[in-house]
């Protein structure tokens, strides 16, 4: 399972949600440059699993959405 994370998007707050899922097994993550969305990068944390945009309003909030997406498997 791959998790993709924006550069930018960690260094405006999601850094702690990547870390923590990092330090947990069963997912692959990835930093990209760019995912292609500016404005919810400026707004809010964000990632993509299984191709769907998850975004949150803090990192912990985050972490809570894709350990529930991943668990949907």
């Amino acid at each position: 399972m791959k998790i993709r994370f924006c550069r930018r998007n960690l260094k405006n707050g999601a850094k702690p949600a990547y870390r923590k899922l990092k330090s947990e097994a069963g997912a692959k993550l990835v930093k990209e440059d760019c995912l292609g969305s500016c404005r919810l990068c400026r707004e809010a944390c964000f990632a993509v699993v299984k191709g769907k945009t998850l975004s949150a309003s803090g990192p912990a909030k985050l972490r809570r959405k894709i350990k529930k997406r991943l668990n949907k498997r």
